[in-house]
This record gives structure tokens, C-alpha cells and sequence, in this order.
């Protein structure tokens, strides 16, 4: 698969903007840089772009504020942070409000362009899927109509539900719309947090281990304490929206120091 996008970089350091867009250029992505959130947030409003970088500390608007008007307009939009040591605590709060990873400094050259790499390659494997469902789905309704009008009172066939729902005790997550449903209600949830959830059911009721949990929903590679991080945010997302009683969770069951599993049946 050729992964390309265009890709918008937020950051303060003349010296990091351009060094980090011409490292991106040279793996073939097209990007744009921004001095300022405020700048970077008007870029948004008039490009259409496939992936954010923007540091947490910058002069006038931080990187968590620019994080929440992002994804106020646009919450499918993948965002990275970066942060300095002293802010990880900032950039896994980011994890709270939608961001898809965080990166600390210094940068390297070839973390950059594989979690770029990565994050664009789910993107593009996503929109496609969406495309073929669709295809398939005007195709089931040319046939239906086909068949009404030879009098064929044989309802056509229909794929599986499993090829588009997974159904875990009273939880069902549709892989179409990307949604929770819980009695039949609809619930929302931020994408990468449903990726997280997408891991569990699959493996429920086993329990999932951290650094399997960021591989799987995620897809690279994360050691142990960066694994736990995220995955606590995401867990705590997840919660916050279906399951909100950590001390006594129905669904999302922590076991301390290896993971979480999922119990629904």
C-alpha cells in the first residue's frame, strides 16, 4: 500500500517545523506548517488534511486547547502531541480528549515517519472498507430490485451479521457506523477509544494485556509503561461513556498489572 496524505505541523521552533516537514516530504507526504495553534487552526479551515503533529507548549494557545477545537469540527481527524518530559502528564490528558498518541522529545526522524506511516495506513484501510460496504451494499439493492421485479419471492441473501456487527452480551459494536449499541441505543465514541473496545470484544473474555491493547488498536509497538498510559486513558474514555463506575465495573474489568478484559455475557 502507498501511504501518502497531506499532513499539518504545529510548533513554535522555526528549526522543528522545518526539519520535521522535510523529513515527512522526503517519505512522500505532502505537509504544511503552522508558527502558531491559532495559525494551524485556519489551515483546518480551508485544507483538508489527513493527519496533525502539534506540540503542547506554545505561545497563545496551548496544543490541548487547539486539541479540542480540532476535534470539535472534525473528530475523526487523527492528532499527535508533542511533549517535553516535563509534560507527559499534559500529553497523556490529551489522550482524555481525542488525541491519537503522544511523542516525546527530542524527535526521532524515523519515529516520526513510522507512526505517520501507521496512523495514515488505518486511515486509508478504513475509507476503503467504508467504500467496498458501500459498494456492496448498492449492489444487494440492485439485486432486490431485480429479483422484485422477476416475481422472485426468494429474499436475497445477505452477509452474516458478523461481518458487520460483533455482539458481546448486551453490547454490540457496529463496524460500519463505528458505534456502540447497548439495548439498542446508539452510543458514540471517540475512534481510537472503539478500536480499544474492538480489541477487547474480539478477545473477551481474556484478558488483554497493555502492550497488546496499543499493537492491536494502535497497530506499533509501545514498551510497557507507554502502553499502560494509553491504555488507561482510553480505558477511562470508554468508561465515561457506557460504564461508569471504575471501582465496581460492569464491562471493562482492570486486572492490575497486566491489563484489562471485557465481560459482557
Amino acid at each position: 500500500m502507498n501511504i501518502t496524505g497531506h499532513i499539518l505541523i504545529i510548533d513554535d521552533e522555526a528549526t522543528l517545523r522545518k526539519t520535521l516537514a522535510r523529513i515527512l516530504q522526503q517519505a512522500n507526504f505532502e505537509v504544511t506548517t503552522a508558527e502558531t495553534a491559532e495559525q494551524g487552526l485556519a489551515f483546518l479551515k480551508t485544507t483538508k488534511f489527513d493527519l496533525v503533529f502539534t506540540d503542547l507548549r506554545m505561545p497563545g494557545m496551548q496544543g490541548l486547547e487547539a486539541l479540542k477545537h480540532i476535534h470539535a469540527s472534525d473528530p475523526n481527524l487523527p492528532v499527535v502531541l508533542f511533549t517535553a518530559q516535563p509534560d507527559v502528564n499534559s500529553a497523556v490528558e490529551g489522550l482524555r480528549y481525542g488525541a491519537t498518541d503522544y511523542l516525546e522529545k527530542p524527535l526521532k526522524p524515523e519515529v516520526i515517519i513510522e507512526r505517520a506511516r501507521t496512523i495514515l495506513a488505518r486511515q486509508q484501510r478504513e475509507k476503503r472498507k467504508r467504500e467496498i460496504q458501500l459498494q456492496i451494499e448498492a449492489l444487494q439493492n440492485e439485486l432486490k430490485i431485480l429479483e422484485t421485479n422477476q416475481e422472485n419471492h426468494n429474499a436475497p441473501s445477505s452477509p452474516p451479521e458478523t461481518d458487520r456487527f460483533i455482539k458481546r452480551g448486551a453490547l454490540v459494536l457496529d463496524l460500519h457506523t463505528r458505534r456502540l449499541l447497548i439495548d439498542e441505543e446508539a452510543i458514540n465514541l471517540p475512534p481510537t477509544s472503539f478500536d480499544y473496545l474492538l480489541v477487547l470484544a474480539r478477545h473477551a473474555p481474556n484478558v488483554v494485556d497493555y502492550q497488546t491493547l496499543v499493537a492491536e488498536a494502535q497497530g506499533y509497538q509501545a514498551d510497557q509503561r507507554e502502553a499502560q498510559e494509553l491504555t488507561k486513558w482510553h480505558i477511562h474514555q470508554l468508561r465515561q461513556a457506557f460504564d461508569k463506575d471504575a471501582q465496581n465495573s460492569k464491562y471493562l474489568i482492570n486486572v492490575r498489572g497486566k491489563g484489562y478484559r471485557l465481560v459482557a455475557d
